[in-house]
């Protein structure tokens, strides 16, 4: 075993507030080596970011910090902001979550790299500003030697990450802290994000602690994991053991609270009772015991330390032992949540989309504007929602996905094509008809806090749309309070405002609002990608039983493929504003036809060490072409691993014939050499 290149021990930070003492990290101790990659893995508030931003020393000034943090057998805890700047840059480095707010606008990018290599190296500011051009040609970015005189606002997000890599790696750090480098990316810039990262370790040969809540990528990229709950690590060892036999009943919650894409079966997710415990007020013994299907009262009886259990593994569990017994019984999670998913068999047209399209005029002056151009964000679309069905339409941010549900939503004549809702075109519907339609199109958006008055308590909130439509005052109170019920929120707390509930509670009180009115169609702007993914399974649960009493139907927007595939019947892949491939969820994600359909499979993460270190990924070249000047002919055709297999005539007219749709072995496909078996 080589020696930890960091050591921390009993380390615990806590801030003042005006409820109390935050604990926001309680007593960690961890080990990291040499070239290892270590994942940190926990829901929200459970102290990851904190203790990553302990590590490099850039905690507030509030904050109370116990313990110590050796590298190389230095105590960084104990040097001053000075001493440990000697350090924060050349020995340990941090990839942001948000690189955009972590690079400075006004400098170009390869000024930024340039100055920290002028830090921590003798180098000239010229030698420096060559090195940056060769690690942005290491991250992949095209032309980097003229990229470098760019600013961040001129690259995209995918490219801005990069760069943070590349800021990281430029004095070969002994360990590089990725704080969710992947969160808020597309899942095909994502796997390029990560799949650099494991390069930027193998360049450097520095360990990497990947802080993070997507247990997929945690099982394609680590060595070892770690699981915080509340402040503290409660399962610590080698990725294949924790995610073959965890011991800890939350992490068994968290591994079986995923949807999988290559699950074929839809079935209910375990979702994890309750909220995490505000780190003001902490459970006595052990934090998790509020939550735990495992509860004895002994579990109350003092706080859990980690321990070692079998080898290289440690748990911080009371009843450890006896946990394994468990599940193995199925005894542990083992709930009518887990039964399977029932669906509609109707094949009633509520909603036909046919050759819609729109787009968006491009301007150019500040006081005499004209039109230099268009931005076409959907390009001739077709599809329909039948009765009791989830359609979902996925795809890279910018392909026109939440334009698509916007045009829908508007019920008016589109600027191309034809929307019939309900049979009734909407081009030509009077205001009383596209009122009587908006009381059964109902949207969910993303962000459940900004969808929500604050002012308003929530009781008020779900009666709104009751009063809009004239629903007598003695049904909206009772109405009000079913469907607080029916999403699983207690009705007494109608009268609390929407500050005061989680994530999760809050996206559960925008379904119930959307709900009030009994609509026929509910559209869902990526109504989960916010959440927790404890919190996820337990909103995917309710939609699938609301589908099975209520028989709505879903319009589905998402870039989670397992989200996608655990709750949709049909799918439409859309790239630059166009839908290239169409059909059954089970078809379509099983053998895609498409090339841009399989890149976006293999780029998703199975939470699955072995499955997921076994995979062949695809990892496609270059950004998403800008819509306001798409490529001629197929419009995937520049980042498409097959035409560039193929020869000089099929390249050509890849590049110069636009296809069409066309049935291929059950999907409905746009591509002149689609996959076959």
């Amino acid at each position: 075993m080589k020696n930890p290149v960091l050591q921390i021990k009993n380390l615990s930070v806590t801030f003042p507030s005006e409820s109390g003492t935050v604990n926001a990290v309680r007593n960690v101790s961890l080990d990291i080596y040499p070239g290892e990659v270590l994942g940190v893995v926990g829901e929200s508030g459970s102290g990851k970011s904190v203790l990553s931003l302990s590590t490099i020393g850039l905690l507030p000034n509030a904050a109370r910090v116990s313990g110590e943090i050796f590298l190389d057998g230095k105590n960084l805890l104990a040097l001053s902001d000075n001493e440990m700047s000697k350090h924060r840059g050349r020995d340990i480095a941090m990839v942001f979550q948000d690189p955009l707010s972590a690079l400075n606008p006004v400098q170009t990018i390869g000024h930024q790299i340039a100055e920290a290599l002028l830090i921590h190296q003798d180098i000239s500011y010229d030698d420096a500003f060559h090195r940056a051009g060769e690690l942005l040609d290491e991250m992949r970015i095209p032309r980097p030697f003229e990229r470098v005189k760019s600013y961040p606002h001129e690259f995209s997000g995918g490219m801005r990450q990069r760069v943070m890599i590349a800021l990281a790696i430029a004095n070969a750090p002994k360990i590089i802290l990725a704080d969710e480098p992947s969160t808020a990316l597309d899942v095909t810039v994502q796997a390029q994000v990560l799949e650099l990262l494991k390069k930027a370790s193998q360049l450097t040969g520095a360990a990497v602690v990947l802080v993070t809540h997507d247990m997929g990528v945690v099982a394609g990229l680590a060595d070892r994991i770690a699981i915080m709950y509340a402040g503290k690590i409660v399962e610590e060892g080698p990725i294949e053991k924790i995610f073959e036999k965890p011991a800890m009943p939350y992490t068994i919650g968290l591994l079986r609270s995923i949807p999988r894409v290559d699950e074929n079966e839809k079935h209910r997710l375990v979702s994890i009772a309750g909220s995490p415990p505000s780190p003001v007020n902490l459970p006595p013994g052990c934090a998790f015991a509020p939550r735990c299907p495992a509860y004895k009262e002994i579990c109350d009886s003092k706080v859990p330390d980690l321990e070692a259990f079998g080898a290289g593994r440690s748990v911080a569990c009371l009843r450890k032992d006896e946990i394994a017994g468990l599940v193995s019984t199925g005894g542990l999670y083992s709930t009518e949540e887990t039964k399977g998913i029932s669906k509609s068999t109707s094949d009633v047209k509520l909603l036909e989309v046919t050759e819609l399209s729109k787009s968006f005029p491009l301007l150019k002056g500040s006081v005499f504007r004209r039109k230099i151009g268009s931005v076409y964000a959907v390009d001739k679309i077709s599809f329909t929602l039948e009765q009791g069905k989830c359609l979902a339409i996925v795809g890279e941010s910018g392909c026109g996905k939440t334009t698509t549900l916007l045009e829908v939503m508007n019920l008016v004549a589109p600027e191309n094509g034809k929307i019939v809702i309900f049979g009734k075109d909407v081009a030509g519907i009077s205001k009383s008809e596209r009122l009587a339609i908006r009381k059964d199109l109902q949207i969910v958006f993303q962000d459940p806090f900004a969808s929500l008055d604050p002012r308003l308590p929530i009781g008020e909130a779900i009666m709104e749309p009751m009063e809009v439509f004239s629903v007598p005052k003695s049904e909206q109170q009772s109405r009000m309070q079913e469907l607080l019920a029916l999403v699983g929120l207690n009705p007494a707390h109608a009268n609390r405002f929407p500050s005061e509930f989680s994530g999760g509670q809050r996206q559960r009180i925008a379904i119930a609002r959307a709900l009030a009115l009994n609509p026929k169609i509910l559209i869902l702007d990526e109504p989960v990608s916010a959440l927790d993914v404890s919190v996820r399974a337990g909103v995917l649960n309710l939609l699938a039983e609301l589908q099975e009493k209520l028989g709505i139907s879903y319009l589905f927007v998402s870039h989670d493929l397992a989200v996608v595939q655990h709750v949709a019947d049909y799918v439409a892949v859309m790239y630059l504003g166009s839908i290239v491939e169409s059909g059954e969820v089970s078809k379509v994600f099983s053998t895609p036809r498409h090339p841009y359909t399989k890149a976006l499979l293999s780029a998703v993460p199975i939470p699955d060490p072995k499955v997921e270190k076994s995979r062949e990924r695809i990892i496609l070249e270059g950004e998403l072409p800008s819509p306001i000047n798409p490529p001629s002919g197929c419009r995937f055709h520049n980042r498409c691993f097959i035409t560039k297999a193929r020869g000089e005539a099929d390249q050509a007219k890849c590049a110069s014939e636009r296809p069409a749709l066309r049935l291929v072995e059950g999907s409905q496909v746009s591509c002149h050499f689609p996959l076959l078996k």
